[in-house]
């Protein structure tokens, strides 16, 4: 088992690194140095300076994300589902010396079509330290997957967070607004809205109108429209989900009182795990099999 290793999240837009030793963190570092902002740089000349004083030729370094995308240092092919956990530390892909890719997973049916990096660390650490059979995992694009203790057996994205983005900035929903402020009332709002109406087509609309006409403060269509999202989200997920089904819900504390709100309103107990928690956790056990 090795003692000392590196851990990479080299996302689109950031990255953020990890100096480990006996599975304790020592140290981290952040970089606005994502794939997609690379400035002319080579990825090993990032890798160079992010790790600078960190590391010599005996200490791994495991990466995960976008960095083993197609836009990223070297594509990782992704692992088909189902697939195994054990199979996430088997299948690494080289960079150079001693510095690895994890793969990402993927689904592929007539049905259902989607892809996932990044996600399948945190994965490993969340069944290790809140197994479930449904694991909900917020984000930009929110990953509902489906496992038991030795696979993942299938998963959805939703663009949740994106698309709340992307409404608020570059949509006339959220032309000309002020300032943003926090309101657990709006959001409620929100959440009830998408909860009980979840076809959000004909709503979104409406968001724009309901501050126009005054029945919604200028200031609380984020939170509004956070909930109206995460309601639609939750109602459609979870329509078909068994009663007795574990969930676990992986995400940062913003997200997590915010879908934990979602879930309570629809009757749903739901474990939560940090998720810089569960990416340690799995980082740390694919270091562990590189090692080995």
């Amino acid at each position: 088992m090795t003692s000392r290793y590196i851990a990479i999240d080299w996302g689109s837009t950031n990255l953020r690194a990890w100096r480990c030793q006996d599975d304790v963190c020592l140290d981290s570092r952040q970089s606005e140095a994502g794939v997609t902002r690379l400035n002319g740089k080579s990825p090993e000349a990032v890798l160079a300076d992010v790790t600078d004083g960190w590391r010599d030729e005996a200490t791994p370094v495991v990466m995960a994300g976008m960095v083993g995308s197609n836009a990223g240092w070297k594509i990782a092919p992704y692992l088909p589902c189902p697939a195994r956990f054990s199979a996430i530390g088997e299948r690494l892909t080289p960079v150079i010396d001693n510095v690895w890719i994890i793969p990402g997973l993927s689904v592929s049916r007539d049905d259902n079509h989607n892809v996932m990096r990044g996600e399948e660390t945190q994965l490993l650490g969340a069944r290790d330290l809140a197994p479930a059979s449904l694991y909900v995992m917020p984000g930009t694009h929110c990953k509902w997957v489906q496992a038991d203790s030795q696979q993942i057996v299938d998963f959805r994205t939703v663009m949740t967070g994106e698309l709340h983005h992307i409404l608020l900035k570059h949509s006339l929903v959220g032309a000309g607004l002020p300032e943003q402020i926090d309101s657990s009332a709006a959001f409620d709002a929100g959440l009830s809205r998408g909860l009980n109406a979840p076809a959000l087509l004909p709503q979104l609309f409406e968001v724009r109108a309901s501050h126009v006409l005054g029945s919604l403060p200028r200031e609380q269509v984020s939170d509004f429209l956070s909930g109206l999202l995460i309601g639609s989200e939750v109602a459609t997920m979870t329509a078909d989900l068994a009663a007795q089904q574990v969930i676990t819900l992986v995400a940062n504390a913003s997200l997590t009182r915010r879908y934990r709100r979602a879930f309570a309103a629809v009757g749903r107990d739901v474990q939560e795990l940090d998720g810089d928690q569960a990416f340690q956790a799995g980082i740390r056990s694919i270091a562990h099999a590189v090692a080995n």
